[in-house]
């Protein structure tokens, strides 16, 4: 083959390669097209008014922390409603963009490297573990974890762009992605790192080479700032969990991040919701810790040597130090966070493993085991998606997986509830209650569950107990007060749907009603007051035109 032959072969072999990665995503993810919104995909899709509507252009992103996944999910909405295949097939669409970013990232340095033919095949071998790797499923099937898997998305885009030379879309794929999860804080600092490691040397030759990337990427922060005080104060993910200590989540973080190593390299079990035990005691976490103080060492030497071990490893710290260090946050263990820091442990074990094999002349034996790796975890993944099809058969996962979990408990008895097996549901509830007495969520829903078979002074007595142990209970005060309407109680439920309101002021359920509590009383004004509240809320609850329309029609 002349010279001119093998540059042609060799600028092809990416394309069909990137369409074998396409494939073998589309392949693994399909049956995910069928799986049903679960736990936050509920409130934040389902039941959010603020994405049914792209006009004004600013309504589906004021006010946000996280505007660009909001006008995500508003373009969905707009596209095909809430059927749920239209979303997952944006996430899937999302993920396979990732896959190819890293594809592109991986390769380029590779050859940079000077690993000749080999780069592409190296590079395809890490995006294909790393697409169809069913760790990633909470990222690509759980709908609204799309923050994650668009933030990665937009990391890898800006590191790609920055490798290519693109300063103007590199700084643009990082501002997106500072409007998409706070995550993407540490974006700036991989890149100046890469080219640290791999190009410049030093950081001050990294600065000194190209600062008009360095001074763009900065400004985004600039962004991630300004989203965090558009946003409002209940939805601002920088702000720290009050009574957790640092210290105490940074010793969780230690089991935390060595269960995420493992799943990793054995991605079994994987389980939805871990609502993970905080400790404060060193004792428990030590072999953990001393694990991560030597891998920490490790990649410090490493990135001193400048070895691409080192960057790895830096990238697999910094990307989860956000979540997964000392800053507490509302939830200590998920699975999601994984998403990009495992693209570092694919490459440090295929690059390594291709090191070490070339050398022992077992080149082929590392292409069969990548094929056999890909296979079995695309094929864990067909089957862990399965688990996604319904909030029955998630949550029947998440207790037998997790069954000190309370919250499991509380989300298997919800979906038992929809399913009609009231009795089942309340059985679950029992068990949350006995892991966490003072669960005020599921006495609220053990109280929709017996107001729902008519058994109503037990109800109330639920109700009354839910908001004696958390007065902030907005769900706990409407469901009362929709209760206590019904019963004709209705200066009682007047009370509880003030407060609901002022509990969640962007809901429009209280005003509704509140306005029909009120217009039973025959404060007529007043009522269609809260209407109209509530459809400034939400334009399309059809249920407070029909209540406006009624009062304001003539007798």
């Amino acid at each position: 083959m002349g010279e001119a032959a093998k540059k042609t072969a060799l600028s092809a072999a990416p394309r069909w390669l990137s369409l074998a990665l396409v494939a073998a995503a589309v392949a693994t993810y399909w049956n995910s097209f069928a799986c049903a919104f679960l736990f936050d995909d509920v409130p934040r899709i389902v039941e959010n008014p603020q994405i049914r509507h792209l006009w004004p252009p600013w309504r589906p992103i004021v006010p946000s922390a996280r505007p660009v996944l909001e006008l995500s999910l508003a373009l969905n909405y707009a596209a095909g409603g809430a059927r749920p295949w239209g979303y997952h097939a944006f996430n899937l669409a999302v993920h396979v963009l990732a896959g190819l970013a890293l594809f592109g990232i991986v390769r380029r340095t590779l050859e940079r490297a000077r690993c000749g033919a080999a780069a592409a095949w190296l590079a395809l071998a890490v995006a294909a573990l790393w697409l169809l790797h069913p760790l990633q499923t909470e990222s690509v099937t759980y709908v609204i974890q799309r923050a994650e898997s668009l933030m990665g998305l937009f990391l890898l885009l800006t590191l790609y762009c920055a490798i290519r030379g693109w300063t103007a879309a590199a700084v643009a794929a990082c501002a997106l992605g500072m409007a998409t999860k706070e995550v993407m804080v540490v974006a700036p600092l991989v890149v100046l790192l890469y080219d640290r490691t791999f190009r410049a040397g030093s950081f001050a030759a990294a600065l000194r080479a190209r600062p008009r990337l360095y001074a763009g990427l900065a400004a985004t922060w600039g962004v991630l700032g300004l989203c965090q005080l558009n946003a409002p104060a209940d939805e601002r993910q920088l702000v720290l969990v009050s009574g957790l200590s640092p210290f105490g989540y940074a010793l969780t973080q230690c089991e935390v991040v060595v269960h995420y190593l493992r799943l990793s390299f054995w991605p079994d079990p994987l389980v939805l919701d871990y609502l993970w035990p905080v400790t404060d005691s060193w004792r428990s976490v030590a072999p953990a810790a001393l694990l991560l103080v030597a891998l920490l060492a490790a990649t410090a030497v490493a990135l001193w040597r400048r070895s691409w071990l080192g960057f790895c490893g830096a990238w697999f710290f910094l990307i989860l130090a956000p979540t997964s260090s000392v800053m507490p946050i509302a939830d200590v263990a998920f699975e999601h966070r994984m998403y990009l820091p495992l693209a570092a442990i694919l490459v440090a074990g295929v690059v390594g493993g291709y090191a070490w094999l070339a050398r022992a002349g077992g080149v082929w034996l590392g292409a069969a085991l990548c094929l056999a790796a890909a296979a079995a975890l695309g094929a864990a993944t067909v089957r862990r998606n399965a688990d996604y099809a319904s909030a029955l058969t998630m949550w029947s996962d998440n207790v037998a997986k997790r069954p000190e979990n309370p919250r499991a408990h509380l989300q298997l008895g919800l979906a038992l509830k929809e399913a009609g097996r009231l009795d089942e549901a309340i059985a679950q509830y029992e068990k949350a209650l006995r892991l966490k007495p003072d669960y005020s969520v599921v006495h609220d829903a053990w109280a929709s569950a017996l107001a729902r078979t008519g058994e109503i002074p037990a109800a109330l007595a639920h109700w009354n107990e839910a908001l004696r142990i958390d007065p902030a209970n907005a769900n706990a005060q409407l469901n009362f007060c929709k209760t206590l309407v019904g019963e004709r109680r209705l200066a009682e439920a007047i009370d509880h749907c003030r407060e609901a309101a002022r509990l969640a002021p962007r809901q429009a359920g209280p005003h509704n009603t509140l306005g029909i509590a009120l217009a039973q009383q025959g404060e007529l004004a007043e009522a269609a007051a809260e209407f109209e509240a509530a459809l400034r809320l939400d334009p399309d609850l059809t249920v407070a035109r029909e209540n406006l329309h009624k009062i304001q029609s003539p007798r």
